[in-house]
């Protein structure tokens, strides 16, 4: 378990790298972003050996983050930074656990409905929509964001550079898009894996509110695995957004390792 860990936590520090610097700060990194594109985090930096993590170090990197516009963002892995849960809540950071979850290497290999969605598909501002739409109504209850909402945040996400950014990333081999579509053609499920040598992340998998309960994000799950096997991926993991998210994961093989814990 402990090599297990170690391999998450130099895949942690590296993929960031691919969009970012990193600043710092003792026992903890803070990734900035460079150009537009997502916002990212503070976490413990790689390697470390020296003083614990205090409340003076996170508050440093709280206050650096608040000078450059961003997020007071910090994420880690319990097991393997335990210390700094206590550091983060005595800074006034609330923090949140996810079952972080590894695929299982024998688990079968599934056949799925998505598709991995290209560069130049038409249909990847609207893969992409669908994920926004989902983290805005989070669980797993049918909600209430449908073709409308759908239709709206593909034509933002085209027309504020974000597609034309990920689009970016799959020609890179850094980011995977897929998405499982309805009868109309339109997407109503995606997600993302990011490869980083023999790792690969699966986020940002999410379903169109008003289509949950029909199996998709299952079916996007197993496309994007099947896809990082076929890469040649050894390990693949994410993080679930809670327990009943989670037992939707282990349908596919995944199998929890630990908790992965956000403060925001």
């Amino acid at each position: 378990m402990t090599d297990l860990l170690d391999r998450l936590e130099r895949y942690y520090d590296a993929v960031p790298r691919s969009a970012a610097r990193a600043e710092a700060f003792g026992p903890l990194s803070l990734f900035v972003r460079e150009g537009e594109g997502w916002p990212y985090y503070a976490r413990p930096t790689l390697g470390w050996t020296g003083a614990p993590v205090t409340v003076a170090d996170v508050e440093r990197v709280r206050a650096r983050q608040r000078e450059l516009g961003v997020p007071e963002s910090f994420e880690w892995v319990a097991e393997t930074a335990p210390e700094l849960r206590a550091a983060v809540e005595g800074s006034g950071l609330p923090v949140h656990g996810h079952p972080l979850m590894v695929l299982d290497p024998d688990a079968p290999v599934l056949t799925s409905t998505a598709r991995v969605v290209g560069a130049d598909d038409p249909a990847l501002a609207e893969a992409l929509a669908v994920a926004y739409l989902s983290f805005a109504e989070p669980g797993t209850a049918i909600g209430t964001a449908g073709p409308d909402e759908l239709a709206a945040m593909t034509a933002q996400l085209t027309a504020d550079g974000t597609a034309a950014r990920i689009a970016g990333r799959i020609r890179d081999g850094l980011t995977v898009v897929a998405a499982a579509f309805g009868p109309d053609g339109n997407a109503l499920c995606g997600g993302q894996h990011q490869p980083v040598g023999p790792v690969s992340e699966l986020v940002g998998i999410g379903t169109l509110p008003s289509a949950r309960r029909q199996g998709l994000g299952y079916a996007v799950t197993a496309a994007l695995v099947a896809d990082a096997r076929a890469r040649g991926v050894e390990t693949v993991f994410l993080s679930a957004g809670d327990q009943d998210v989670a037992r939707i994961y282990g349908r596919v093989g995944f199998r929890p390792v630990g908790t992965a814990l956000i403060a925001d």
